[in-house]
């Protein structure tokens, strides 16, 4: 809880001012009993109307005076609460955009989204209780024990018997309950995840008609959790009806002991009633602690399942390393070329998470400033592992990637990733304009800059078609656009940027072949020159590339141009022949073949070699 309450630094006064308002509206409340005394003893006792009437002035100004200290104090304390709920929330969030793809993937989106909500709710609120009960409360017991040593000593040793016996039911109670609460709070978790997945996946779930199906698997987590709530419930509501039983014990031997006491003149009937008005000050008070400790319980255990996220270490570990020089090229089939290379990957394996193999495993190759690289490869083959080590999404375990002769291990992140221009395979845009959407890429971007990334990425069609062009306001997650459209803005997000590297992960597997093949053609004019590569399962969107990365379960099975691995590599003539048969069965895919033989272009020719590249490699 450290971490937790270290973000009420900046409300240290209000933090001390709300406990010492209770402490002084419960001071005037342990007055109030004496008073009640008086007025039994001298003003009723004595028949004196006016100092029955005065000291009844005295009851009321002190319980207005009492009114305004609780008021005070609750706003120190909801100010002090609410503010540290505040930063506690921008520190997580910060936190969460810091923490790696692979520490996100161990921990579980909708276990961030439970512990940004849900828990924070509940540590705000055990805070804001915390400060107004935890010396109100206890103040309040032991003055009341006190004041009666000050009314009778006999009688007040009721109360040292009392006190402890509470004290014992109260912390037992609370013991035993914060493992519990925190096994609600992981169940609250299971629940979350249900939910999340049926709302994000709810056009599939009603595809193959599983409401029923995904009904039944959401009461049966919210039953066990139901049931968890139930337990933990029912060992909390037994601190109530124990501790109202010693308390009634307790009231019933104080009234019998200051009967007899009464009877023998050591004590008032005023005092009697002061005795047990204390008792009852107690059993107000124990309650209110036994809501408060309830409510502290699951602010300390929401507090540790916050708190474990916060200590997951932020971003992916950077070290020293010494060896960042390029190495020789001559060992690579395409090291002739006069461009530097820009990205080079040496013999990397990388494993995900809890993985018991590698993902991908002895992948080597070296890519040229404004070459356009290929990868294909059939699903799960490691496409997407490939290119997400470039920008450091994930790290290696074994061998290294390089950018410009560097280890990307020692990049500076937000350097690394000025670098990169990145469109995932999931097209998502973020609610508000067009405009807001792009600059994503670059802030300070004009709109000249803007319309030359759109045009790049063949979107016009998208801007000229809205009402209110780029002010067109975009639903959350890009609801309100077709996929196509979503796939077209995000690529010309990432070309606002003007990036080095531009990383298109399957990202035009929604355009039409005509539309994906102007895509590509702009792509090679682009004046920047940048090093692309395109992640695709069609052979079409990759075999203009001036070196194509054929993976098969992992590894590097062929690479070469499109040519090259017609002739030499099996994997990859498996792939086009599924995609370009013979006859007429398949007339797309071959319109989509002629799209991409552009004979302006000798770089788009079929059999043309004008890179001066080697031979492809094909491993089988």
């Amino acid at each position: 809880m450290k971490k937790i309450l270290y973000f009420l630094k900046d409300y240290k006064k209000e933090s001390i001012l709300a406990p010492l308002f209770k402490m002084l509206e419960a001071t005037f409340e342990l007055i109030i009993p004496l008073v009640m005394a008086a007025i039994i003893d001298t003003g009723i006792g004595g028949n004196d109307k006016n100092y029955v009437i005065k000291m009844c002035v005295v009851m009321i100004s002190l319980g207005v005076i009492g009114l305004a200290c609780s008021l005070t104090a609750q706003f120190f304390a909801a100010k002090a609460a609410v503010g540290m709920a505040c930063g506690l929330r921008h520190a997580m969030f910060a936190h969460i955009q810091g923490l790696s793809f692979s520490n996100i993937d161990k921990i579980g989106s909708s276990t961030l989204i439970t512990r940004m909500t849900s828990d924070i709710n509940q540590v705000q609120a055990g805070i804001n209780l915390f400060l107004r009960l935890f010396l109100r409360s206890p103040f309040i017991v032991f003055g009341a024990m006190i004041m009666a040593f000050t009314v009778d000593v006999k009688a007040a040793f009721i109360f040292v018997v009392a006190i402890p016996l509470l004290s014992v039911v109260v912390f037992g109670v609370m013991c035993v309950s914060i493992p519990l609460y925190k096994k609600v709070q992981n169940g609250l978790d299971k629940v979350m995840i249900q939910v999340r997945e049926n709302l994000t996946g709810v056009r599939v779930i009603r595809a193959f008609h599983k409401e029923e199906e995904e009904i039944s698997n959401f009461n049966q987590k919210n039953q066990m959790l139901n049931e968890d709530q139930q337990y933990v419930g029912r060992i909390s509501a037994l601190m109530n009806p124990v501790t109202y039983v010693i308390i009634n014990v307790a009231t019933l031997l104080l009234i019998w002991t200051g009967a007899v006491r009464v009877d023998r003149g050591y004590i008032t009937q005023g005092e009697v009633v002061a005795l047990v008005s204390y008792m009852s000050q107690i059993l107000v008070e124990l309650i209110k602690l036994a809501n408060l400790i309830v409510s502290v319980t699951k602010a300390i255990a929401c507090g540790k399942r916050v708190a474990d996220i916060l200590d997951v270490e932020e971003g992916l570990p950077q070290t020293e390393r010494t060896d960042t020089t390029l190495k020789d090229g001559a060992r690579y089939a395409y090291a002739d070329m006069r461009e530097p290379v820009k990205v080079e990957f040496a013999d990397v394996d990388m494993a995900y998470h809890k993985s018991g193999e590698n993902a991908v495993s002895g992948i080597s190759f070296q890519a040229r400033r404004g070459q356009t690289i290929g990868i294909i490869g059939g699903t799960g083959s490691g496409k997407s592992t490939v290119v997400n080590l470039i920008p450091r999404f994930y790290d290696v375990t074994k061998g290294a990637v390089r950018i410009d002769g560097k280890d990307v291990r020692d990049y500076d992140m937000k350097e690394l990733r000025g670098k990169i221009g990145v469109v995932m395979q999931k097209a998502v845009l973020f609610k508000g304009t067009i405009r807001e959407n792009l600059k994503w890429g670059d802030k300070h971007a004009p709109d000249s800059q803007l319309m030359d990334a759109v045009r790049s990425a063949q979107a016009m069609d998208v801007i000229e078609a809205k009402e209110n062009g780029m002010d067109e306001m975009i639903g959350q997650g890009g609801k309100n656009l077709s996929g196509g459209q979503r796939q077209r803005l995000t690529i010309a997000r990432a070309l606002v940027r003007r990036p080095e590297i531009l990383i298109l992960d399957d990202s035009a597997s929604a355009l039409d072949f005509a539309t994906d093949a102007k895509l590509r053609k702009s792509l090679r004019e682009l004046d920047y020159n940048p090093t692309i590569f395109v992640v695709s399962q069609r052979t079409s969107s990759v075999q203009s590339a001036d070196f194509i990365l054929v993976l098969d379960d992992g590894k590097l099975a062929g690479k070469g141009t499109h040519e090259e691995l017609l002739k030499t590599c099996g994997v990859y003539q498996e792939i086009y022949a599924s995609q370009f048969r013979s006859g007429d069965e398949d007339t797309a895919g071959k319109q989509n073949h002629a799209d991409a033989v552009d004979e302006k272009n000798p770089a788009y020719t079929a059999g043309s070699d004008t890179s001066g590249k080697g031979a492809a490699v094909c491993v089988q």
